[in-house]
């Protein structure tokens, strides 16, 4: 009977044929405790806030997964890409983790035995470096307006990498380097996947390169929508793609590449919660097993970056399924289905450029949305001015231009022909071209005329907002007014500015699912507060289901930033300008 560690190289060749179907990690020791991590992480605990030795400072929720960074005005270590040199500067790993090297390989490879591959693990990959030092908004922008700058601080993250993963080789002596990067949600890539190629490609064809020239096996953990750039990542030496989360049509990926990629994944964090029943993880599971594994070249996992659910009975209930899966096999299950779900081709051709881009109008609208759309600042507001020196009132031109370029740039986000750094590009547009206008768009007592109001924010315990941001551009950019409350918000906090402010619209998200029910609890507050007849809910964030919205009793769920500005704007219209939400 073949090994964990035996299945797991025979998942490697194109032609392998494993007896059986891994169990999550079940191949791997994944050591988290050499000198290095020790140095760089040792002082990580849940329900604080630390340090990094790059100068970040991080959260580490109590129930959630993992540690995030935080940014603000004071606390970002690099707030200037075209001075980074002055305030970036890589932990001295040569000078700071000499010592323990030999106990740790010791007991590391005591922990492996035979049965399992020993892994070294690092986290915070390249791009992630980038925006835990930058932050994410600046990160994305500049790759778009400082890509000199940006080429060049890529270029020293990737030395450091280089000289982490030697000295951890060279150490450990690991069958197996295990690297973090996440580069995009459930749903798109974080960029454009020509710019992806452009920034990335080559640095991590250089790390995952030396991994292989020492004969280590490269495993990349990614959580994240990578469909359009998968033949990508086999190219650069990437053997097993962990964290591969359904979003990415498994069958459909393993009938393209067969056999040249690992997928590791497909049990996704929705299914993580602590009233999850043994029956609905068992026919999750079942589910995933029956779909993906006969494809082959595929070991189910819950997608996060490290072994471990949040709640450890649903790793319990998973390995059962996949015990009980494995006793019914019977002869070889590995070919691959005839025809795939859905070509990879077809999804990279979603990535095109709006058709819409390559117009030029002559009128000043019309251009006006285009150049918001393409993100161009100045000629934006050179347009603005023309469009106030015609005669144009500041409405329409918000109405007419603005709003209708944000809009026509949210759809290409919906269907991912643009993404996140053309909507920040965009924003920034929006901001300095309302910002010229204010002056002319007055009602009688001096304020911008606004169809509604909504305060949003990320719930209490979850520190993620990059998807609240985005809804709160769309929803600017809609003429609604939005008092922002930031991340980790209770629920009191919301239902006081929705009182405050007199808004229309509660807008909460939740990225971990140990978080989704303080969202019900913002439903029953609002209820107590007495404001629920006039207010309407939206929720959304990655773990968030219409099911689930119908659950607390909230208005609306969106899957994206486009389509929660078009049901804000709905809700406005339809009550009369913001005089109250949706029927109950």
């Amino acid at each position: 009977m073949q090994t964990p560690k035996e299945i797991f190289l025979e998942l490697l060749q194109p032609d392998g044929h494993p007896e059986r179907i891994l169990k999550q990690y079940e191949a791997l020791h994944l050591c988290l405790t050499d000198p290095i991590n020790t140095y760089l992480r040792g002082n990580r605990r849940r329900g604080t806030i630390s340090r990094d030795r790059w100068g970040t400072t991080i959260s580490f929720p109590e129930d959630a997964p993992g540690a995030i960074p935080v940014h603000s005005e004071e606390l970002t270590v690099c707030p200037d890409v075209t001075r980074w040199e002055e305030t970036v500067h890589a932990p001295d790993l040569a000078a700071n983790c000499t010592q323990g090297w030999e106990e740790c390989r010791t007991a590391a490879r005591s922990a492996a035995g035979e049965e399992k591959l020993l892994a070294g693990f690092m986290g915070t990959g390249i791009f992630e470096q980038c925006h835990f030092l930058m932050g994410f908004e600046d990160t994305l922008t500049a790759l778009y307006e400082h890509p000199d700058e940006m080429h060049r601080l890529i270029d020293y993250i990737t030395d450091y990498r280089l000289g982490y993963v030697k000295l951890l080789i060279d150490n450990l002596q690991p069958d197996v380097i295990f690297s973090h990067d996440d580069w995009g949600t459930k749903d798109a890539l974080f960029m454009q996947p020509d710019t992806w190629r452009a920034f990335f490609k080559e640095p991590y064809r250089r790390f995952y390169g030396y991994i292989r020239s020492r004969g280590c096996i490269a495993v990349h953990h990614a959580d994240s929508y990578l469909a359009p750039i998968v033949d990508d990542m086999a190219e650069i030496g990437i053997q097993v793609w962990q964290g591969t989360l359904p979003e990415n049509d498994i069958p459909a990926l393993q009938q393209h590449l067969r056999g040249k990629l690992v997928l590791m994944g497909g049990i996704g964090a929705a299914i993580d919660r602590e009233d999850a029943a043994p029956e609905e993880i068992c026919a999750y599971t079942e589910g995933v097993l029956r779909t993906c594994c006969p494809g082959g070249h595929f070991i189910p996992c819950i997608t996060y970056g490290l072994p471990g659910a949040v709640y450890p009975h649903i790793d319990r209930y998973i390995d059962q399924t996949i015990d009980a899966y494995n006793a019914r096999l019977h002869g070889p299950v590995f070919d691959l289905p005839p025809v795939p779900r859905r070509s990879i081709a077809a999804r990279k051709a979603q990535t095109a450029v709006s058709p819409r881009a390559a117009e030029e109008p002559g009128d000043t609208l019309s251009a006006l949305a285009l150049a918001l759309r393409r993100g161009q600042q100045k000629k934006v507001l050179a347009l603005a001015e023309r469009a106030l020196a015609e005669g144009l009132d500041a409405q329409t031109i918000l109405s007419e231009g603005l709003v209708k370029g944000m809009n026509e740039l949210g759809e290409d986000f919906s269907a991912n022909r643009v993404f996140v750094p053309e909507m920040l590009l965009a924003a920034r547009c929006m901001v300095a071209a309302t910002a010229l206008l204010k002056p002319h768009m007055v009602d009688g007592s001096g304020s911008r005329r606004t169809i509604g109001s909504a305060c949003i924010g990320t719930v209490h315990g979850d520190m993620h907002d990059i998807g609240k941001n985005l809804v709160k551009i769309m929803l600017e950019g809609s003429n609604i007014r939005v008092y922002d409350l930031g991340a980790d918000v209770p629920p009191e906090e919301f239902v006081r500015a929705a009182k405050e402010h007199g808004c229309d619209i509660i807008a909460c998200s939740a990225l971990l699912t140990t978080t989704m029910q303080q969202m019900r609890r913002i439903v029953e507050l609002a209820k107590e507060e007495g404001i629920r007849d006039r207010v309407s809910i939206m929720v959304g964030g990655a773990p968030i289901s219409q099911s689930f919205c119908d659950e607390i009793h909230a208005d609306v769920y969106t899957a994206d930033a486009a389509s929660a500005a078009r049901a804000a704007v709905k809700i406005l219209t339809k009550n009369c300008g913001g005089n109250g939400p949706q029927q109950k």
